[in-house]
């Protein structure tokens, strides 16, 4: 098994899953200025977080 391979592919699936989550936390809602941008890419990055209840917000 190559080694090399294997961690994108765990990047890609971190990614997906953190968008899947966000989006049903509606995250991607209202993207008008840096701090909701900022906001969701946090959230994309610590699904994990949310699905335990961490609210996350930049303002």
């Amino acid at each position: 098994m190559n080694m090399r391979r294997s961690v994108p592919l765990v990047v890609v699936v971190w990614v997906v899953v953190g968008c899947i989550v966000a989006g049903s936390h509606h995250f991607f809602d209202n993207l008008h200025s840096l701090g909701p941008i900022l906001t969701a890419i946090l959230a994309v990055l610590l699904w994990p977080l949310i699905l335990l209840g961490v609210k996350i917000s930049i303002s």
